[in-house]
C-alpha cells in the first residue's frame, strides 16, 4: 500500500465542500494499493505556517517509505515550506503541487513568508516534483507555476488548458504521474 498525503487548501469549508472532491477523484484515479490520507487542517480560513506546520510533521513522518506528498493552493505551499525546512523521516516517491501560489518575487509578495533560495537543494534530489496549474485558473495566475518552475529546475510543469483552480475536480493528472513513479 503507497500512502499518498493530500493537503488540503485555504478558505472557510475547503476541506468539506471543495478540496474533498479533489481527493474523491484522486482516490478513484489511483485505484486500489493506495492509501490517501486527508487530514483536516488547523484554521483553514486562516492558514498559518506556524498552525499547520506540527500537523503537516507529523503527516509526512508517517508516510511509509515512497508516500507521497500533494499540496492543493495553499497547503502545497505550506507542505512545500516545511518539506524543505524540516528534517525528512520519511522517504518520498514524489511530491505533487496543485495550483500552489508562489509567495515572493513574481508571485504574491508576503513579507518573510518567501520559500528559500536553495529549496531545490533542500529537497531529496531523487524525489521527482510536479507542478500543476489550471491556465484558466481564476485564483491563483498561473505564472506562479512558471516561478516555481524556476525555483525548483527539476520539477515537472503540468499546465492544463481548460482547467480552473480546482484542476475542474479531475486529478487523473496527477494519479498517472503518480503510478509512472512507482514503475520507474
Amino acid at each position: 500500500m503507497t500512502d499518498v498525503l493530500f493537503v488540503q487548501g485555504a478558505g472557510d469549508g475547503v476541506h468539506d465542500d471543495w478540496d474533498r472532491k479533489l481527493v474523491d477523484s484522486l482516490r478513484r484515479e489511483l485505484g486500489p494499493g493506495y492509501d490517501v490520507r486527508y487530514p483536516r487542517m488547523p484554521g483553514e480560513a486562516d492558514p498559518q505556517l506556524q498552525t499547520w506546520r506540527p500537523v503537516l510533521e507529523r503527516e509526512i513522518a508517517a508516510l511509509g517509505v515512497g508516500g507521497v506528498v500533494v499540496g492543493h493552493s495553499v497547503g502545497g505551499t505550506l507542505a512545500l515550506h516545511v518539506l524543505g525546512e524540516s528534517p525528512l523521516s520519511a522517504t518520498l516517491g514524489a511530491i505533487a503541487l496543485i495550483a500552489a501560489p508562489f509567495i515572493g518575487k513574481g508571485g504574491w509578495e508576503s513579507e518573510g513568508d518567501e520559500l528559500p533560495e536553495d529549496l531545490a537543494e533542500r529537497l531529496p534530489a531523487h524525489v521527482p516534483i510536479f507542478l500543476y496549474h489550471g491556465e484558466d485558473d481564476a485564483t491563483v495566475p498561473v505564472a506562479h507555476a512558471d516561478r516555481y518552475a524556476e525555483l525548483l529546475p527539476r520539477a515537472r510543469v503540468r499546465r492544463l488548458a481548460g482547467r480552473d483552480h480546482q484542476l475542474n475536480d479531475d486529478l487523473a493528472e496527477v494519479a498517472r504521474d503518480i503510478h509512472a513513479t512507482e514503475r520507474s
